[in-house]
């Protein structure tokens, strides 16, 4: 009996400690995905700039985000999309053109991309990405978009859709824009 009271106490020891903040490891991106697109002319590699990205319904209209329904940010605002950018040795923004010494990517997966976090239960499938150019030198575009097209970062979902979807799974959704 004895020993069977020792044991009960180990485990509600051991199971009190993992509830303690600290003792368990957490990712920084947990219940968060991201979209993240490469938009670029033909034959060119760099993004085009200056663009007005957003996530629409099948009617063509911004998706707001409704308190916090489909992102942990910008609630009750349209879903847009903004560019990565580089941060200096202080973790402090770089103006355009300016450079540091460790200068690298606020978020390192989506390098020199457009991207938008959304909630890991963000359904994609359901909506498409309308992309306009604020300076009238390219045609809009809408494309459809899909559950692999999210990069979920905290989890081994990436890796099972990779295993499920292949490639695309984690990669820049490819948009090659035209000119008017």
């Amino acid at each position: 009996m004895k020993k069977l009271l020792f044991l009960v106490i180990i485990l509600i020891g051991f199971t009190a400690k993992a509830q303690l903040p600290g003792s368990t490891m957490h990712c920084g991106y947990d219940f968060t995905s991201y979209l993240v697109l490469h938009v670029h002319e033909q034959g060119k590699e760099e993004n085009v700039k200056n663009l007005k990205i957003t996530v629409v319904d099948s009617l063509g209209r911004d998706l707001i985000n409704v308190n916090n329904m489909y992102s942990w940010s910008n609630a009750n605002k349209p879903l847009q999309f903004s560019l990565n950018y580089l941060i200096d040795d202080n973790n402090k923004r770089l103006e355009e053109g300016a450079t540091a010494t460790k200068e690298r990517w606020f978020f390192p997966f989506a390098k020199d991309n457009y991207l938008l976090s959304v909630a890991n239960t963000f359904p994609a499938d359901s909506y498409s990405i309308k992309v306009e150019d604020t300076t009238g030198a390219y045609k809009p575009v809408i494309i459809q978009l899909y559950a692999y097209n999210m990069y979920v970062l905290c989890s081994n979902e990436s890796r099972d859709a990779a295993i499920k979807f292949g490639r695309k799974t984690n990669k820049p959704l490819e948009i090659v824009l035209e000119k008017k």
